[in-house]
């Protein structure tokens, strides 16, 4: 077991996530879940090493769910002493933060100040920081910002047509998002393909509820599908991504009020929109298959618009060392990885059936056809990012 052990937070606005990992080597000790916080069934989920499910009492708050956690944990013989860090995911740094920072007052103010570009995220992140602070008052903090790998995007990437001032005075621009998981996919890309990172070249795609995809140059992000906010890019779970903007003016002259709108691309639009069925994709590639028109319809939209992103991308690379699926759909749906290279093949794609089909979660590996371009499929893992950046400054600080 590893020298330093690691707290990661990853909180939502009515629910929470945490791991506790040692290092090195990187080895996850427990991972739990709290969710419906703020409500009457609110409760708790150990998932590893045991599992475990409790109610937690009405109401209960972050702070009272963190708390739950760390006492169950020490209950197991999981948490003996104060961890050496505690990392958060935070999910929008604006143009502040470029890399993974230690929380001070000041970081804080500023993580605040970025609550309009992400108002459903930042104040439940902050509710997380706060309450490990106030658990832990000693315990060096960091916060790992899913907006920081995306802050190398070049001008005319990052640049909406926009008035310019918009930019200047209220910081309308591309941000992009899942930055923890891409960060990832250029570590492991690089280590399967025997580069170093700096000199990898990759498209890489996160596909789960919510989906993104980059460009990555030589390490770097140069170009990603998420904009301002999470809604922008490919279709998702729940979200529409990209659409005409005039779509907003034509609903809201026939009654629609803008939050309605907003609601409707965020929670009620993407796959469930589409396939009035489900969210899922597991859900919708098994309906398809027996006859359900729209989720047939949904599962192909899905992927034709994942295709066009994938083409669109390497305009931004001056080669292509891999194609990587990653998320929950990513590493699990053989259908999805399929069906969109099948759009691709004028582009040099082509798909091995045989090994698509064995390639999946648990491992990963290669699932191109001899003499076409590297397509990978690599299990994500962002909580590995946050617990080597937390011991890392923890360590330097």
């Amino acid at each position: 077991m590893g020298d330093h052990q690691i707290l990661i937070v990853n909180s939502g606005s009515s629910s929470l996530k945490l791991s506790i990992a040692s290092l090195p080597p990187y080895q996850v000790l427990a991972s739990l879940v709290a969710e419906r916080l703020g409500t009457e069934k609110a409760i708790l989920r150990m998932e590893a090493p045991h599992q475990i499910e409790q109610p937690l009492r009405t109401n209960a708050t972050h702070r009272t769910a963190l708390e739950a956690c760390l006492t169950l944990c020490q209950k197991q013989g999981l948490l003996t002493r104060a961890p050496d860090g505690v990392g958060h995911r935070v999910v929008h740094g604006g143009e502040t933060f470029t890399q993974s920072t230690r929380v001070t007052d000041t970081v804080i103010s500023a993580i605040e100040e970025c609550v309009p570009l992400a108002p459903l995220h930042n104040p439940a992140n902050l509710e997380g920081i706060q309450a490990m602070r106030a658990i832990y008052p000693d315990v060096p903090q960091v916060a790992v910002f899913d907006t920081a790998f995306h802050q190398t995007l070049p001008r005319h990437a990052y640049l909406y047509a926009l008035p310019y001032a918009l930019y200047q005075d209220q910081g309308v621009r591309r941000y992009g998002f899942h930055g923890t998981s891409h960060r990832f996919m250029v570590r492991e890309a690089a280590r399967m393909e025997g580069q170093s990172e700096d000199d990898t070249c990759l498209i890489s795609a996160h596909l789960g509820n919510g989906c993104s995809i980059t460009a990555i140059r030589h390490g770097r992000s140069v170009d990603t599908s998420m904009g301002l906010t999470p809604l922008e890019g490919l279709v998702m779970g729940t979200r529409s991504g990209d659409i005409d903007p005039g779509v907003f003016d034509f609903l809201y002259h026939r009654g629609w009020s803008p939050d309605q709108i907003n609601g409707m691309l965020n929670r009620d639009s993407g796959l469930k929109g589409l396939s009035g069925l489900s969210n899922d994709m597991r859900t919708l590639t098994e309906a398809a298959d027996t006859g359900n028109d729209r989720a047939a319809l949904a599962v192909e939209v899905f992927c034709f618009r994942l295709a066009r992103y994938i083409g669109a991308m390497m305009a931004s690379l001056p080669r292509l060392d891999a194609l990587v699926f990653t998320g929950g759909i990513g590493e699990n749906s053989a259908t999805v990885r399929a069906r969109t290279l099948s759009h691709l093949a004028l582009l040099g794609f082509g798909l091995d059936e045989s090994a698509n089909q064995c390639h999946g979660a648990e491992h990963g590996g290669a699932i191109h056809a001899h003499g076409q371009h590297p397509v990978l499929v690599i299990p994500t893992d962002e909580e590995q990012v946050i617990a080597m950046d937390t011991a890392q400054i923890t360590r330097s600080t």
